[in-house]
């Protein structure tokens, strides 16, 4: 057994903080490991390896971004060799049915052309769409859109420049944004010139928020 070398006190103040974001780190760890046993798995290391570091926490600051820190960092050293060999997915959808593709910030995101279709979508496709991005562009999706941190935070969760998380987040959205008007096409949600337009529209608004970033 593990010698965490905490008091019933501490333990119990552990779990009254980060019990709440459980379910959002299962759902996390599932979208990255794309399968229910690895997501259970990485969910239980991260929770050990909180707790046994659970005095480095400062108290006072965000609990759910740094047990995503940790959930990031085991993953990325722990889970990504096994997830890219592993060869059947066992039904991640199903397990996150009730997920949207959400967008908190306006100011970040093309939110006119692309709120049009996302909302009208099932989230089975978004949820699809998103699996199917590269790992460094998944997970800034996931903390972004799917659990709304912000750019500062995702940085500090992956302890990368807010450069870096601002250009990531900018593909994986277009790479969803050309998958899913892929499947609105498909279901019949909007005609291909519909698509179009609302692609050539995105590109445009895309296109003018990189040059302002860039600045």
């Amino acid at each position: 057994m593990l010698d965490f070398k905490h008091t019933d006190r501490s333990r119990r103040e552990f779990e009254s903080l980060s019990l709440d974001h459980l379910d959002a780190l299962y759902s996390a760890g599932l979208r990255l490991t794309k399968n229910d046993r690895d997501a259970e798995d990485l969910v239980q290391d991260t929770f050990l390896r909180a707790f046994r570091f659970f005095d480095k926490f400062e108290r006072g600051t965000n609990m759910k971004a740094w047990l995503f820190k940790i959930l990031t960092n085991t993953f990325i050293n722990k889970y990504r060799r096994r997830v890219k060999e592993r060869v059947v997915v066992e039904g991640a959808s199903r397990e996150a049915g009730n997920e949207r593709f959400v967008t908190r910030e306006p100011t970040e995101s093309s939110a006119d052309p692309e709120q049009f279709f996302f909302e009208k979508l099932l989230s089975d496709d978004v949820i699809r769409s998103i699996d199917q991005l590269p790992i460094d562009f998944r997970l800034v999706v996931i903390l972004a859109d799917l659990q709304e941190f912000s750019y500062k935070e995702i940085a500090e969760i992956l302890d990368c420049p807010v450069g870096t998380v601002m250009s990531r987040l900018y593909r994986g959205r277009k790479l969803l944004q050309k998958n899913l008007l892929g499947y609105a096409v498909a279901s019949g949600v909007v005609l291909p010139k519909q698509a179009a337009e609302i692609g050539a529209q995105a590109e445009d608004e895309a296109e003018i928020l990189e040059f302002k970033r860039r600045g």
